[in-house]
């Protein structure tokens, strides 16, 4: 396997980390509006992703860093042809993140009732859109012969991306839902259980249609068996949730994200960037790539550091595991 097949694979492992541990940070975000009853309730919804969104939204930044090191022509055609949508997504993140901080700095109704609906646009918003522009990428885009994107921002808007939007923001939702039941205790739990299992049932019907597509477009075996991984985890997750076992459920939903990304990376791969205009000018990992120099200085960079972020990672979750309620709630400040 050459250097360039390597760092395709590392990405695609990057962008479906990012799936799986921010996909509930913007789940619980949408439940703020969806699931909790009142202040206190969105403030436990809130508290229960508090200490690890931050640290979430590293994989993006390394997925991001690592395409513009590995794949310059992917990242250039990329930026440039989703500039809107990925500038859009870029100010959610920042909102949302200012959002957080400042919640709670001023006692006002008013200013926390703002900022809360910010949270939920902010995590509704990139959880659609990241569906749109994968399912974009998958499906290919209007790219010259100088690899260049000739299309304009209603092209991107076509009848498969948007499902790719619509299956992401429920798999997400999905996602929140049972970790908000791991996370939580007393209500806030068992409704939480409840609402799993009608937004599962939607993101079941909309995946599977998706993937179907997906599959029908440009898969193969390989990606026909990471079809058939993620309707089972999907399946089993729903069943693990009705029978109350959160953790489980937890689990199966991740393994849904997974192997559906997965799903995406097998049906685009050797292109990283089909064209619609002329198979002959789509972006491959091999005429999208750094030189192998440049490769071989990432790989060892990898090498050494991924441990010691998934080992800081990891130490974080496990320290901040318990389950949070209203009762475990600190009196405001103000």
């Amino acid at each position: 396997m050459e250097l360039h097949d390597v760092w395709f694979v590392l990405i695609a492992v990057l962008w479906t980390g990012y799936f799986f541990l921010e996909g509930f940070d913007f789940g619980v975000g949408i439940l703020t509006k969806l699931l909790a009853r009142d202040r206190p309730e969105r403030r436990v919804l809130i508290n229960t992703i508090g200490p690890v969104w931050d640290g979430n939204e590293v994989w993006l930044l390394t997925a991001g860093g690592a395409t513009f090191a590995a794949f310059p022509e992917w990242y250039a055609t990329l930026f440039s042809g989703f500039y809107l949508p990925l500038l859009l997504i870029l100010v959610c993140l920042i909102v949302r993140g200012v959002a957080f901080e400042y919640r709670a700095k001023r006692p006002e109704e008013n200013w926390q009732r703002n900022w809360e609906t910010a949270i939920f646009w902010t995590s509704l918003l990139p959880a659609f859109l990241w569906g749109v522009a994968f399912a974009n990428i998958v499906r290919g885009v209007k790219i010259d012969r100088h690899f260049e994107y000739v299309g304009g921002v209603g092209d991107l808007l076509n009848p498969y991306a948007l499902l790719g939007g619509l299956v992401t923001l429920t798999l997400f939702t999905f996602h929140g839902a049972v970790f908000t039941a791991l996370k939580t205790v007393g209500d806030i739990r068992v409704r939480a259980r409840k609402l799993a299992l009608w937004t599962g049932l939607v993101a079941a019907v909309v995946a599977l249609a998706f993937l179907l597509w997906t599959q029908a477009h440009s898969g193969d075996a390989k990606s026909l068996v990471a079809l058939v991984v993620a309707v089972a985890a999907l399946t089993a997750a729903l069943v693990a949730n009705q029978l109350g076992r959160e953790g489980w459920a937890f689990a199966l939903s991740g393994v849904t994200i997974v192997a559906s990304v997965a799903m995406l990376f097998l049906s685009l791969f050797p292109n990283v960037m089909p064209s619609t205009l002329n198979g002959d000018w789509s972006l491959t990992v091999t005429n999208a790539s750094s030189s192998p120099y440049t490769l071989r200085i990432m790989t060892w960079l990898a090498v050494i550091a991924t441990p010691i972020v998934l080992l800081y990672q990891g130490w974080t979750y496990w320290v901040f595991r318990k389950r949070i309620g209203t009762q475990h709630l600190a009196e405001p400040a103000h």
